[in-house]
């Protein structure tokens, strides 16, 4: 296993003093979910009204698909705000769909073939159009089927007084962001090495329902009629059948600096693709895909972990990470718990907290190809039969047993564990490490062997899942919501149209020229 940076910033930052600048790391979720019908299939009705205008509201909007709704959290120090704005939107929001329900699963419902999934549509100014635009080119290049799997992104950053104690205790050779951005990258180099230990602990999605396949040939077997699984799967969404995209397998995304990233970042979204050439960008008048690159935009890259900035002045996401930094990072690997209303269990934060704390602080030598390729693999092999008795993953060359790697991941964590513990005056983070470590021992307590169970009573996941959405929706629509809090989503609500109605008011320039502009 890896050895930590400096066992000093390990003990400094245990102190009281140190220890309380953790209280300032902020936290978000970002969460999606499938709107369906009365009776469990995808809803074909316009994003409802009542929840405002998708492309102006700061918390309700929807991510690829029309029907596919995504909540998002404003970061806040407050360990427990996440879930509870999580909770209390999605009531709100669950009192807006009239027979409609919110989807519980990563893996969709009955949705039809892939022309009757619409692509979201978000109004007529050029921002608009070039949010369709490229989700129309999502549906062109891999199929509109992917665009309605949903999962939930988890945002972490560290606060700025933190750096400049960390800076203090062991100076960098650059500035400041410099030296965040190097630990941040860090970070990430050693998350995609460990974090095959997320879709085992928390990975949901290990079935689906056929007809999400549309036909096409698979390695999976049927668990009850309708209903495919991989016998040891823990999260199909993040195998080759979900968010995953052989077409990016050419591109060579290094983690290894800000410089490579952004660099690499620039090069796919400049460089074209001969098959995606072939498709076209336009076919007359319309626009079937934002360019015929490798890439759109940096957002079709798709990674377990990303950097994040917001740009000052609107800028692309790989500009802005050049011009100003790392912001924050945004983790991808969480399917939605269908045992949950709202997708996410309490000790998920808890634990990414933990993890994430870790990552940070460990060496983090650069990334080599071959290095990479094991981290790819081991990531399958975990999504994909995590919970095969015996496992092996690769480290360096050798194969080693995934319990001996995750209970190892687990010592090692420990100390930050307590060290957020220490920030927090709790012991919330030791104990959720102690509950989840018996799911290395004990794989039947995960939420993939619980959910191969449930679906097995229900006779299948549609039934399972779209029971599941019933019991969560009129949960959540009889849950308690304030005054002040359902008039302060329903004044967001009016301001989002608001704000829509005056971008729509405006007269614009060509879309060609301002999709030009995006990428100058």
């Amino acid at each position: 296993m890896l050895k930590f940076t400096c066992c000093d910033q390990i003990r400094q930052f245990s102190e009281p003093a140190n220890a309380a600048l953790l209280r300032g790391i902020q936290r978000g979720y970002e969460r999606e979910c499938l709107r369906v019908d009365e009776t469990g299939k995808l809803a074909h009705t316009p994003h409802p009204s009542a929840l405002g205008s998708k492309l102006t509201h700061p918390w309700i909007t929807t991510d690829y698909a029309e029907a596919l709704l995504e909540f998002i959290t404003p970061p806040s120090t407050d360990p427990g705000f996440p879930l509870r704005f999580l909770t209390d939107i999605h009531a709100f929001s669950a009192r807006q769909l009239g027979d409609e329900l919110l989807w519980a699963g990563s893996m969709p419902c009955k949705i039809g073939e892939d022309a009757d999934i619409a692509i979201a549509n978000y109004g007529s100014s050029n921002a608009a159009r070039f949010k369709q635009v490229y989700r129309e080119g999502l549906g062109l290049r891999y199929g509109r089927a992917m665009q309605t799997i949903a999962g939930a992104h988890f945002n972490w950053s560290l606060p700025d007084d933190f750096w400049h104690a960390l800076q203090s205790i062991c100076p960098g050779d650059g500035s400041l962001q410099d030296n965040v951005n190097d630990r941040y990258f860090g970070l990430i180099r050693n998350f995609l090495r460990c974090g095959w230990l997320v879709p085992y602990l928390f990975g949901a999605s290990p079935a689906l329902c056929k007809s999400f396949l549309q036909g096409h040939p698979s390695d999976l077997v049927e668990l009850t009629p309708g209903t495919l699984h991989g016998p040891h799967a823990t999260s199909l969404r993040m195998s080759d059948l979900g968010y995953q995209n052989h077409s990016q397998d050419k591109l060579a995304v290094s983690f290894n600096s800000l410089q490579d990233y952004t660099a690499a970042l620039e090069a796919a979204i400049r460089t074209p693709d001969p098959y995606y050439e072939e498709l076209g960008a336009h076919r007359g008048d319309r626009w079937l895909q934002l360019n015929a690159c490798l890439l759109q935009t940096e957002s079709e890259f798709y990674a377990p972990m990303r950097p994040k900035r917001i740009g000052l002045q609107g800028e692309r996401p790989a500009l802005a990470l050049a011009r100003y930094g790392v912001q924050y990072v945004e983790m991808r690997l969480f399917d939605l718990n269908p045992f949950i209303d709202i997708g996410i269990a309490p000790e998920q934060n808890l634990f990414a907290d933990t993890l994430l704390l870790m990552c940070l602080f460990r060496t983090s030598p650069p990334i080599t190809s071959r290095e990479q390729g094991e981290n790819d693999e081991n990531k399958h092999r975990v999504v994909t039969r995590g919970r095969q008795p015996g496992l092996q993953l690769l480290v360096h060359n050798r194969e080693q047993p995934l319990r001996t790697l995750a209970h190892e991941l687990f010592d090692d964590m420990a100390p930050f564990a307590a060290m957020l513990d220490g920030a927090y005056g709790s012991t919330r983070h030791t104990l959720a490490l102690q509950q989840l470590r018996q799911r290395i021992d004990h794989p039947e307590l995960t939420p993939s062997a619980l959910v191969i169970e449930a679906i097995t009573q229900h006779g299948g996941y549609f039934d399972f899942a779209n029971a599941m959405s019933e019991k969560h929706t009129r949960s959540l629509q009889a849950a308690a919501l304030s005054a002040q809090d359902d008039e302060r989503f329903r004044a967001s609500v009016q301001d989002s149209l608001a704000l829509q109605a005056q971008l729509d008011a405006v007269v614009q320039e060509p879309f060609e020229d301002f999709v030009a502009a995006y990428y100058a």
